[in-house]
């Protein structure tokens, strides 16, 4: 029998008992003396199983109904876990998100600041044109071309046809009005007479050719490139009287520095002139290079802040432009020297370089503002500018004949006002310029 027809006999059996104990056949016959009782009647054994069946039903019923709730329990814990499944997915997934986002945000790198100590980084606005060298020949014939005044006096001289006393002295003459001063001018006739007489010269055409190797030869030890390499960054201290092309020279050595693959800061140190710093800005806007300024500051603060603000950057070379100042300031001069000895603190060693812009135009006048400013901060080289035009070529001359015990270098020169006019010196294209 199964569990549900037991559960139905059970049932049927008290219901029977129930019904027996309270009719008066079933009470006779629970005493002793009562006869046994009469079968049950055919209808009411219909009803019994009549009930049985119900009562099986009932429970196969209720036993379906208890697997469907428990079936849709286990779909609603299922979908529940897969929820929070999910949602654990998704939060690991914003969680990884934020970690690379730091993770790449530690990586990138800081923003530079804009300022340093009280300088202010004023950077250029406007795209870098492509670099391009200009040809060396076209560069010879600008040069030729600014030296013409000077190599006027002298073509017709050395064009004549016979060499003698009267040659000479012309030859004396012009050299010395070409600015070359005395000594170096008798110096270079006193080469050039050896020459002829050991080479058995006889033709002005030979003549001039010897000219130009003395020339030459006297020049050459002015002739040094900049070692940009030996330090990092190079710092450059740029000096010179009042509108000898100071800021100008920096603009354009700024150009050949970029020709050269190296990044550039330019410090604006003249404080003193009405828009020196607009100047020194259109030229990093020329050059695309940045420039620190400090309007009305102390200007060795300004070169102090370059320094720092180059070392911070990564900067291959800093350039510190100075106010103009004649030799003869004393104060001057003697804040010159002040910005020197601030350069040192914030960088040993510096200023590498200390160059001394000379205008060409100065001749024999170069020589003393050369003595002066070297006594001051010790010079490390010379740009000398505005060559285009001068009659006094011969000064630089004058200059290497000078100091031949010390020679000081040349390091570029300049024939107009373009950015591509400023090259590095040859002691040969400068002596043949001069005189071909």
């Amino acid at each position: 029998m199964s569990p549900a027809e037991a559960a139905a006999t059970a049932s049927t059996a008290t219901a029977e008992s129930t019904t027996a104990a309270a009719s008066p056949a079933a009470a006779i016959s629970t005493t002793a003396t009562a006869s046994p009782a009469p079968a049950a009647p055919a209808d009411d054994e219909a009803a019994r199983r009549a009930m049985v069946e119900q009562a099986a039903l009932q429970v196969e019923r209720d036993l379906a109904a208890q697997a469907e709730a428990n079936r849709q329990a286990e779909a609603a814990a299922h979908a529940g876990h897969a929820a929070s499944a999910n949602e654990a997915a998704a939060v690991a997934a914003r969680e990884a998100q934020a970690r690379q986002a730091a993770a790449e945000a530690a990586q990138a790198p800081a923003a530079l600041p804009t300022t340093y100590g009280d300088s202010e980084i004023v950077p250029p606005t406007q795209a870098l044109p492509e670099a391009v060298r200009p040809a060396r020949a076209g560069w010879f014939e600008r040069l030729r071309g600014g030296l013409a005044r000077t190599r006027s006096q002298l073509g017709s001289i050395l064009s004549r046809s016979k060499i003698d006393e009267s040659l000479y002295e012309d030859l004396e003459t012009a050299l010395l009005a070409s600015d070359t001063g005395y000594g170096t001018t008798e110096w270079l006739l006193g080469q050039l007479r050896e020459r002829v007489k050991r080479d058995r010269i006889q033709d002005a055409a030979t003549l001039k050719t010897a000219l130009i190797d003395i020339l030459t030869d006297l020049l050459t030890p002015l002739e040094k490139p900049i070692d940009v390499d030996r330090a990092s960054p190079l710092v450059m201290m740029i000096a010179g009287v009042n509108g000898a092309g100071k800021t100008t020279s920096i603009g354009k050595l700024a150009r050949h520095l970029h020709q050269i693959e190296q990044s550039v800061l330019l410090a604006a140190g003249d404080t003193f002139r009405a828009a020196a710093r607009e100047q020194l800005a259109r030229w990093g806007e020329r050059n695309q290079v940045h420039v620190i300024a400090n309007e009305g500051g102390d200007p060795a603060a300004v070169a102090f802040d370059a320094i720092k603000a180059g070392q911070a950057r990564g900067i291959d070379v800093v350039m510190v432009d100075t106010a103009g100042r004649l030799p003869t300031q004393r104060h001057l001069m003697d804040e010159l020297k002040k910005i020197r000895r601030v350069m040192g603190k914030a960088m040993d060693d510096a200023p590498h370089e200390v160059l001394l812009v000379l205008d060409g135009n100065t001749g024999q006048n170069m020589l003393a503002q050369v003595q002066a400013f070297d006594e001051a901060v010790q010079l490390t080289g010379l740009i000398v500018t505005k060559l285009d035009g001068t009659a006094k070529g011969g000064a630089i001359a004058a200059l290497a004949h000078t100091r031949r015990d010390n020679p000081l270098p040349v390091y570029f020169i300049g024939v107009g006002e373009g950015v591509e006019d400023l090259q590095g010196f040859s002691a040969r294209e400068f002596a043949t310029a001069l005189l071909v």
